[in-house]
């Protein structure tokens, strides 16, 4: 099976792709394209994935580029392959060619940013906590370091949970009120005192207070869509073992 990539518009001229499951060598529970090497899969087979991946991309392997994820909202700037672990953040922005910007997901939003102009590039994993402790601000002011201007910068979200499969508690609810009162209305009622979070809507949200110039969502849930998409979840709620990683790209 070929790999399935999406695209979005508002990127158009920068080489991207927001990767689903399909097309990949992994099996079981992990069938597909996981990129996770996170994931109990098969190391082989998730080296497998990625090395299809890079090919899509027009990279070699090595120049496929992705970070030790750890809900923060750290952003690295990046001119060349690293070299060693992967540095521990969330995001990371490169004006070098050939060099592409990966992140992993399994609900949490991957969005990118492209600055066509200046020739600069983001990538960035952005579940809740990332998202309100700022991971997206931060790739935006680590795009301004090597050129790039917000009201220029169009960043996309990928597949993501939608509100309808994302409920939460009241602790939940009450963290973000009380860090934004404006928040409030990415909530609304589910059943007793359950609340269904709207974490695209709040991605659109920051970003555009943080001044970006174009700001979408490719409108794709995770959740609902088990043969095109992994997610966290979802598996939780299937009493799965473990679950598979999407992964999205950008490079110049």
């Amino acid at each position: 099976m070929t790999l399935e990539i999406l695209t979005s518009d508002d990127l158009r001229g920068i080489r991207h792709g927001f990767f689903t499951r399909r097309g990949g060598a992994s099996s079981g529970i992990f069938e597909g394209l996981n990129c996770g090497f996170g994931s109990t899969d098969q190391s082989e087979m998730v080296a497998i994935n990625r090395i299809r991946v890079a090919e899509a991309m027009g990279v070699t392997p090595s120049n496929l580029q992705t970070v030790f994820q750890i809900h923060s909202a750290r952003a690295v700037t990046l001119d060349a392959p690293c070299e060693g672990p992967a540095p521990q953040a969330d995001a990371m922005v490169t004006a070098t060619p050939g060099l592409a910007l990966a992140v992993l997901a399994a609900d949490c939003q991957p969005v990118l940013f492209a600055d066509r102009e200046a020739g600069v590039i983001g990538a960035a994993h952005a579940g809740w906590k990332g998202a309100l402790d700022g991971v997206l601000e931060a790739t935006l002011d680590a795009m301004e370091t090597l050129g790039a201007r917000r009201g220029r910068t169009a960043a996309v979200i990928g597949p993501t949970i939608s509100q309808r499969c994302y409920e939460v508690g009241p602790e939940f609810f009450e963290r973000f009120r009380d860090d934004d009162p404006d928040s409030t209305s990415f909530f609304t009622h589910g059943d007793g005192d359950r609340m269904l979070f709207d974490l695209p809507g709040y991605g659109l949200h920051r970003l555009r207070q943080g001044g970006v110039g174009q700001a979408s969502w490719t409108r794709h849930c995770t959740y609902s869509d088990p043969a095109r998409f992994y997610s966290y979840r979802r598996s939780v709620h299937a009493r799965e073992a473990d679950y598979g990683r999407l992964i999205s790209v950008i490079r110049l």
